[in-house]
């Protein structure tokens, strides 16, 4: 009797492993390109890691992490029930070289991730499909969490086996690069879990230098005040004068220090049609950008990731880009959006004028003075050209 519970213990091993392959072909079968397996439970150094970033508000206006930090580092606090999560990667390695648009100064470039439907939708229909075949095959609870969820996912993906967080603060996988889009499903059931990766960045640091505006403040430190990515899609206010002009035409996002990664030689381009580019988020004219209102922005950006940020932060990305182009004329957008509803546009543009057209701008400068009663668009005015 002394041997039975030795053989029911490894029946036990035996079905988990089982339950893992089947869950990795299932997950594979929906679409997903990266499968690996870790313990419900919280990674080394993840909760001191996010304690000194938001003590020294390193996360700029994104007040949503401090809302429920305690429980964004530590899995079993989002759900106790939980044993082992099933951690997802899908690749989204663009065709072509995403920097080389940056070179065409009078079109807005749109960073990769964005440039087909938003992968918030995408993903999580497939977690939930995967979930839902797990809730049945082996009678288990399950929850599925998607980038929007208080969850620290790359130390997840990184225990998992998926990859190691680079310097650049993303995930890098040996197979993907620094292009895969993460999700997870918590399962209870008890699942054996697959063993990390490690660093393989060595002495590497090609994303830090790349950075335009000098973001990291080291490797995995980031100062997100300064990060183009959170300057164009998080950031609601008019952005910081002095980051403006090492922008480029970048307008949604920044590729920079993903797309420098030596990883990436071994990543190959996503066949994955739900990311595939689409014709209006590819490099273009900064004139007709600015041209879009409220109705013309939601019907073009309609299922991306880019109408989440709306139409007046949009422009406003816009308006910066077309300061720094060195188009003279592209200065008639500016001045078109002078009297715009949104201050935050109003702003951007007086802003663009005066880079691209300093004379127009200072003979137009008294009058838009005496009639504009918003401080911000005001000290764009009064600011020198």
């Amino acid at each position: 009797m002394a041997g039975a519970p030795k053989r029911t213990a490894a029946a036990g091993a035996a079905d988990a492993a089982r339950a893992r392959g089947m869950i990795e072909d299932e997950a594979r079968r929906l679409g997903f390109d990266a499968v690996g397996f870790a313990r419900a439970a919280q990674a080394a150094g993840a909760a001191e890691g996010l304690r000194e970033f938001l003590a020294r508000r390193l996360h700029g206006g994104m007040d949503w992490m401090e809302r429920r930090a305690e429980q964004r580092a530590d899995p079993l606090r989002l759900w106790p029930a939980a044993r082992s999560v099933v951690v997802l990667g899908v690749n989204y390695g663009p065709e072509s070289d995403p920097l080389a648009a940056l070179a065409e100064r009078s079109r807005g470039v749109v960073s990769t991730y964005a440039r087909g439907r938003d992968y918030h939708d995408v993903v999580k229909v497939r977690l939930k499909r995967l979930a839902g075949w797990m809730a049945a095959t082996f009678d288990a609870e399950v929850k599925v969490f998607v980038d929007t969820a208080p969850l620290m996912e790359k130390p997840l993906a990184e225990a998992g086996g998926l990859g190691w967080q680079g310097k650049h603060t993303n995930l890098v996988s040996r197979t993907f690069g620094s292009w895969l889009f993460l999700g997870e499903v918590f399962t209870t059931l008890d699942l054996p879990p697959d063993a990390p990766v490690g660093d393989h960045c060595g002495t590497c640091r090609a994303c830090l230098d790349a950075c335009p505006t000098g973001a990291f403040l080291g490797p995995r430190r980031i100062d997100a005040r300064r990060c183009i990515s959170y300057l164009t899609i998080e950031h609601k206010a008019p952005i910081p004068r002095e980051l403006r002009p090492l922008m480029g035409n970048r307008i949604y996002g920044c590729d920079d220090c993903l797309a420098v990664c030596p990883w990436n030689k071994f990543d190959r381009a996503s066949e994955d049609a739900a990311f595939a580019q689409r014709a209006e988020t590819a490099p273009t004219d900064l004139a007709a950008l600015a041209g879009l209102d409220d109705a013309g922005f939601r019907a073009r950006y309609a299922g991306t990731a880019i109408k989440r940020i709306g139409r007046d932060r949009f422009v406003r990305n816009v308006l910066n880009a077309i300061g720094n182009s060195g188009e003279a004329r592209l200065a008639a957008a500016a001045e078109a959006l002078l009297a715009d509803a949104s201050p935050l546009v109003r702003g951007a543009a007086a802003w663009a004028l005066g880079r691209l057209d300093p004379a127009r701008f200072a003979a137009l400068r008294p009058g838009r003075l005496a009639a504009e009663a918003d401080a911000e668009v005001r000290a764009e005015w009064e600011a020198a050209a």
